[in-house]
């Protein structure tokens, strides 16, 4: 479905780009991009106007991981394609070919004002496959992709110990799943030295293998290592190993990142860290809490705040930010968490993440301060196609 390009113009609003300071007044979309911002923005000739009447503006918040599309709720075993684990590697398969477009979750999504997703693949296998970035909002998947690949999913601790341990073969231990990951990396880059040998020689390649490509990719520094980690011994294996193979490196998770926060920022690696407002299911996460990002971004590192959805149901996204400033995150940091900073962990920053001139007009309208828990998204556009408005009950 092709997006409507004609020229929109926000006027009245209070209008928070992010990136610079906020103001009164309007923002213009044409074409599908943002093309006026400012105190001086004036209403092109033609557009549609909409009347903020005083609500906030900010571009359309960011989730860099969740399962939405790939995990339907309340569907059990026919909805849930997140783990193909019939083996510890499967860096071949790809999130986005499991996307259901009509998924709840989706909608839950504009509800709460989010116009981009990073869907992954799950952590029950060592290394779980390609990561992709959409839009909310789409009948196929194809028309919703923003970046495919946006990263290969990889997981370290509980998870794949578990899984694999169950079924009495290995990785079955925490050294057992750091020797997997070694042994996939040296294949990948055994793998490359082939088809460089062959290149030199100006010989065919013939033996593809779509899962060492996939890890080439991340040798290559084209995608980034989205590594699934929540204590702190796993966190320093990820470190460590990243070091050895000079990749890039993502931490999703992150929940006891706050005890290494010094090491990480030293490092300059993002910590994805959530879902914040969930149980202790598992030991892993017993040190879980709000307080944690603030501790984080005071120590020098960038964070985004995740959903995880459905762990985190994904329109509680903007309310995990919420609690983590009344538990001492800068608020200004708190809306960078939810809208720069994942666009840049997704190599999105140029196109999402703030309302600048030439970025696409994915935004939403507030009825106030969005990390004030009583307001809410009231209109959502995608690339200036309204996508969702939001209907006050009717009174009996």
């Amino acid at each position: 479905m092709a997006r409507d390009k004609s020229t929109l113009a926000i006027t009245n609003a209070h209008v928070v780009p992010i990136e610079g300071e906020p103001y009164d007044g309007t923002i213009a979309v044409t074409g599908g991009r943002v093309s006026a911002v400012g105190k001086k923005a004036r209403v092109p000739r033609g557009a549609e106007v909409v009347d903020a009447e005083g609500g906030w503006v900010l571009p359309g918040l960011v989730d860099a991981h969740t399962h939405v599309g790939v995990w339907g709720e309340g569907e059990g075993w026919s909805g849930q394609d997140t783990n193909e684990m019939t083996d510890p590697v499967t860096a071949q398969v790809r999130a986005l070919d499991a996307i259901y477009p009509a998924d709840i979750g989706f909608t839950d999504a504009l509800v709460g004002g989010i116009t981009t997703v990073c869907v992954n693949p799950g952590s029950g296998n060592v290394i779980g496959g390609h990561c992709v970035a959409v839009h909310t909002h789409g009948r196929t998947v194809d028309e919703m992709v923003l970046r495919s690949p946006a990263g290969l999913k990889s997981a370290l601790g509980e998870n794949p110990k578990r899984v694999y341990g169950d079924q009495k073969k290995a990785p079955s231990t925490r050294l057992g799943t750091a020797s997997v990951l070694r042994e996939a990396f040296v294949a990948a880059q055994n793998y490359q030295a082939k088809q460089a040998a062959a290149k030199k020689d100006k010989k065919p390649f013939d033996a593809r293998d779509l899962k060492l490509e996939a890890l080439a990719m991340v040798l290559d520094r084209e995608i980034p290592w989205r590594q699934h980690s929540h204590r702190a011994d796993d966190i320093a294996t990820a470190l460590r190993i990243a070091d050895e193979f000079g990749y890039e490196l993502v931490i999703d998770h992150g929940t006891e990142a706050h005890l290494i926060a010094d090491l990480i920022a030293a490092k300059g690696i993002p910590v994805l860290i959530g879902p914040l407002i969930v149980s202790r299911t598992k030991v892993e996460v017993r040190n879980r809490s709000t307080v944690n990002p603030g501790i984080l971004a005071k120590a020098g590192v960038e964070i985004s705040i995740i959903t995880d959805h459905p762990v985190c149901p994904i329109g509680y996204l903007v309310h995990q930010a919420t609690l983590a400033v009344k538990d001492g995150l800068d608020p200004e940091t708190a809306l960078r968490a939810i809208t720069i900073n994942p666009a840049r962990v997704l190599g999105l920053d140029d196109r999402i993440g703030s309302l600048e001139v030439g970025k696409l007009g994915d935004l939403a309208i507030w009825s106030g301060d969005p990390l004030d828990v009583m307001q809410r998204a009231h209109r959502v556009f995608i690339e200036g196609e309204q996508v969702y408005a939001w209907t006050a009950p009717e009174e009996e």
